[in-house]
């Protein structure tokens, strides 16, 4: 329980310091951000971080809460922690003296990436002081960052917390249809947490193992206020399929892989442990060991026939989003479609793009070697981990799989596109076990809408559509 008698009072479940406050449902929408760096990947791991927000934080006299809180907030992507420490009350300067509020926001953006933009503002009262949430884009997450301001305009109060998640089931779930359980997945040094979502009943079941796309993500597959990991093992669950849904490695020992280790590849990111998965459900009572899919989004949907080739134990594939193009055409990609979703492309943004294309460059030299400093390739990420999936090709991959394949693409994914979609079709010659659907009107997280996608929609609470858990489902069904 949070008391609200102290604006400084220390939660436990902050990042920072924070006075409790009542919610309200005040929410205003800011567009002075513009970011000079993109979620280039929700496909392959992090994103360069170059901000640019287009107010100015010279310092000046305030008059309006929210002026004070973007002002602040301005400072700290830009390293002014001095000028935004000036900003504090008293009580607030006792509680985070000299270099403190540098190191609370270097450890939040240790876990959190770099900043990339707002997506929203809201605001609330609690007594005396005005509370102003700034929903953030970070390269691996989306983040509520609370600042508390006085009637002095200053700031009293700072909280890191991930935004209200969406805990409506779609409409399409009947949890009275199956049970969820503990299970835990592999064995050593990377045990991981999983659920085991079971139709009610006596199976055996065919079952799937959900692997994430890139980045430390939970089991739910949790983007924003969205979960379709959790989606699809609510949904399959109800049509009568297992599914196993765990937390990824780089989530779950996040700490200990704070600095990636110079041979780390997706063996280690995905692949290992996805096959621990399909091994965990063939011991599993209930389940048809006969009939295990593997389920891949974004990431996971190239690797899933790698992770098929590694555990011959899986019979079927199910790829959504995956990519089959090279890494450094989809990194640019994604981050000129963002650049450019503003209709210009700021200084900021260009010296990005042009670190990036340096980068990018670099890593598809022939010259490349496991000796090339990790500083001049993307996201810092060390040769060997590019060196391995630049040698992996997932198409040819999969037609030497004699298993059946479902390859699903959202027509309005910006960061997997109908080109590689495309690619799936065009590459692979044996089409009789393999079957594509392209669903126009869905995004990335294969969740409807209309128009341009952007970034700002996954923060958008919704589900994983429901043709695509039909389609999944019959596919899955009609092997039987």
């Amino acid at each position: 329980m949070v008391s609200t008698d102290s604006p400084h009072h220390h939660s436990e479940r902050s990042r920072g310091i924070y006075p409790a406050a009542v919610r309200g449902a005040t929410y205003r929408k800011r567009s002075r951000c513009v970011a000079a760096s993109a979620r280039l990947t929700l496909y392959f791991s992090s994103v360069i971080a170059a901000i640019a927000l287009s107010y100015s934080a010279q310092a000046q006299e305030f008059t309006d809460p929210g002026d004070v809180a973007d002002a602040f907030l301005d400072r700290m992507v830009h390293g002014e922690f001095d000028q935004a420490r000036d900003q504090f009350d008293s009580p607030m300067k006792s509680a985070m003296p000299d270099d403190s509020l540098k190191e609370t926001w270097d450890v939040f953006t240790g876990l959190t990436g770099s900043f990339i933009e707002i997506v929203d503002v809201r605001r609330e009262i609690a007594g005396m002081f005005h509370i102003v949430i700034i929903t953030c884009r970070f390269e691996r997450s989306l983040e509520d960052i609370k600042i508390v301001v006085n009637n002095a305009m200053e700031v009293s109060g700072l909280f890191f917390l991930p935004p209200p998640e969406n805990d409506e089931p779609p409409e399409y779930a009947n949890p009275e249809r199956y049970t969820e359980s503990e299970v835990e997945v592999g064995t050593g040094d990377w045990v991981l947490p999983g659920t085991l979502t079971m139709p009610n009943g006596d199976g055996p079941f065919p079952a799937v193992v959900l692997v994430h796309g890139s980045g430390p993500q939970d089991r739910d597959e949790t983007i924003g206020a969205n979960k379709p990991f959790r989606d699809l093992a609510w949904g399959l669950a109800t049509q009568g399929i297992a599914v196993l849904r765990y937390e990824k490695r780089t989530k779950h020992y996040q700490s200990k892989l704070l600095s990636v280790p110079a041979n780390f590849t997706v063996n280690d990111e995905t692949i290992d442990d996805a096959a621990a998965a399909v091994n965990t459900l063939r011991f599993t009572p209930k389940i048809d060991n006969q009939r295990i899919t593997v389920i891949g989004h974004s990431l996971g949907g190239t690797l899933a026939p790698r992770i098929a080739k590694k555990n011959t134990a899986v019979t079927g594939l199910i790829i959504l989003a995956g990519s089959t193009r090279p890494l450094g055409e989809i990194l640019l990609e994604q981050l000129e479609y963002v650049f450019g979703l503003d209709g210009k492309i700021a200084k900021e943004e260009q010296q990005a793009l042009q670190k990036t294309r340096a980068q990018v460059t670099m890593m598809h030299d022939p010259n490349l070697s496991e000796t090339t400093p990790a500083n001049a390739l993307p996201f810092g990420v060390p040769a060997k981990y590019w060196l391995d999936l630049r040698a992996y090709n997932p198409v040819e991959t999969t037609e030497s799989l004699n298993i059946p394949t479902l390859i699903l693409q959202g027509g309005r994914d910006y960061q997997v596109t109908e080109k590689d979609f495309v690619g799936w079709k065009n590459g692979i010659k044996n089409t009789e076990r393999v079957a594509y659907k392209l669903l126009p009107n869905l995004n990335h997280l294969f969740m409807a809408g209309e128009g341009k996608s952007t970034p700002n929609e996954y923060a958008i609470a919704g589900h994983v559509d429901e043709a695509v858990i039909q389609l999944i489902a019959k596919w899955i069904q009609n092997r039987s």
